[in-house]
């Protein structure tokens, strides 16, 4: 069984939090973590499994990274959420109530469609990623870290507090063959396999914000030319079933 636990606030919302504890338990060894209903199909398909905010789960199948994001690129791919925080948002509020807490337009999401987000403090720096998808059956349905449920889990009980953004968050492409490490403006940084270049996204003042926007960042203590590039990276290519 899941453990649910509801708030209901005076804006006419209520949220009901899963904390999953839907597992048995593991060898002598590993008695601490515990297994989401996949288990065994992550085993069956060469899964290897790490330990993780106190779960057993897959850190790479049989093929490698980047294989395996070119696949969900070109075809698709599932994730295995059972051990995340999973939150209900219910109520005539709800929207207003996660506008108010995340980055993106979630009153513009059509039924059952979802959308990668953000947690924001008050000066609209980000806290943790998450995922809100707006169900026909009249809530919000939120899925976060693991490893942050109860930080996730307090700030959106909080009351609706005025979401403050200094500058905008943008996409960054270099154009030279290094990672991006400049602290204090970029917020996370990788290689594309798709694009076979490296992107960032990071924060910039307003006037800098303008897609094809070039500009010098610092990378491992040299400056590199990078340009402000529209998101995401690379288009959408799914479909969400009715």
């Amino acid at each position: 069984m899941q453990r649910a636990v509801s708030v209901v606030a005076r804006l006419g919302f209520r949220l009901q939090a899963f904390s999953p504890d839907l597992c048995r338990p593991l060898s002598f060894t590993q008695d601490v973590l515990r297994r989401t209903p996949l288990y065994d199909f992550h085993l069956a398909h060469g899964g290897k499994m790490v330990a993780f905010a106190g779960w057993s789960l897959p850190v790479q199948y049989q093929d490698s990274h980047t294989d395996s994001h070119l696949h969900t690129r070109q075809h698709c791919s599932l994730f295995d959420v059972s051990h995340m925080l999973q939150t209900k948002i219910c109520g005539s509020d709800r929207v207003k109530l996660m506008e108010s807490l995340v980055v993106g337009d979630i009153a513009e999401l059509r039924p059952n469609q979802g959308t990668l987000s953000l947690f924001t403090n008050e000066a609209g720096g980000i806290l943790d990623d998450l995922i809100v998808t707006n169900t026909s059956e009249g809530h919000l349905y939120v899925v976060s870290n693991a490893g942050c449920w109860e930080k996730d889990l307090a700030l959106m009980q909080d009351k609706v507090r005025e979401l403050q953004n200094q500058g905008r968050d943008v996409g960054l492409e270099v154009l030279d063959n290094a990672l991006l490490a400049l602290q204090g403006t970029v917020t996370s940084g990788c290689p594309s396999p798709s694009l076979k270049k490296n992107v960032a996204m990071g924060y910039v003042p307003f006037e800098y914000s303008r897609p094809g926007t070039k500009l010098m960042v610092e990378v491992r203590r040299k400056q590199q030319m990078a340009v402000v590039s529209k998101m995401p990276f690379v288009p959408t290519n799914y479909y969400t079933l009715k």
